[in-house]
């Protein structure tokens, strides 16, 4: 099977509990940095998927590894490679697929809860998701998929939580952030914790019982993402085989 490409992103840390995940599937993988300084070539036809972490940046003013990583994606579109997009992933899967990414009202930070939509229920995956979960937020953009697309979630703070089009799943929330990728991110942007809004939690609120938030989400990833994997990577490659 050809390998899952996971596209990380500046800083080229672990992809957190995505790793875990893709090997409890015994789903072979690569990391692929994109970075000012690491601009890869990457042919999405030698990957069985593409998963697009998060990271810093704005996807409506492309730095240069932006402008390579959405040619790729583009190309893995048209090839009909799956795309897994997470919080700047999902915002540059929204681009690659004629969507729009804009300044949201404000930041959305900490654990927030996202209710499934109705109409959305039948999508694999979300069946065995709970109507309203709590999941991690750290993001100061949002979506506006094409008409083509089918919202799947939402929130109080940001319409588009999450959507699908095609063989391909955008998630705005981090289900796969680890207790450690959180403090980190608190002490390398605590100005974003200072804004006044019920969207945007402090550092007490967000590390309190840290351990079991972390592992609810983990819960909520594999509900949504084994599904996934299973539907649009393993049985996509068996049919291909």
């Amino acid at each position: 099977m050809k390998p899952v490409l996971v596209f990380i992103h500046v800083s080229c840390t672990s992809p957190g509990y995505i790793e875990t995940l893709l090997q409890s599937q015994e789903l072979p993988f690569e990391l692929v940095c994109f970075s000012d300084d690491s601009i890869p070539e990457v042919d999405p036809r030698s990957a069985s998927a593409l998963v697009i972490m998060g990271g810093p940046g704005n996807v409506s003013e492309p730095t240069a590894w932006m402008h390579r990583e959405l040619e790729v994606m583009r190309e893995a579109d048209q090839q009909g490679v799956p795309i897994l997009g997470i919080c700047l992933g999902a915002q540059l899967l929204c681009q690659t697929v004629g969507g729009s990414v804009r300044p949201g009202k404000g930041l959305e930070v900490g654990w927030h809860q996202v209710e499934v939509l109705d109409d959305a229920r039948r999508y694999p995956g979300l069946q065995q998701v709970a109507s309203s979960f709590e999941v991690f937020q750290w993001h100061a953009h949002v979506c506006d998929p094409p008409p083509a697309a089918q919202v799947l979630a939402t929130s109080s703070c940001t319409p588009c939580q999450a959507f699908a089009i095609g063989p391909h799943l955008a998630m705005q929330f981090h289900p796969e952030m680890t207790a450690q990728t959180i403090r980190e991110l608190i002490e390398r942007y605590p100005e974003d914790l200072e804004q006044a809004s019920p969207c945007v939690q402090n550092a007490q609120q967000i590390l309190d019982d840290i351990h079991g938030k972390t592992r609810r989400a983990f819960e909520i990833a594999d509900q949504l993402l084994i599904p996934w994997f299973e539907r649009e990577v393993k049985q996509s490659n068996n049919s291909v085989g």
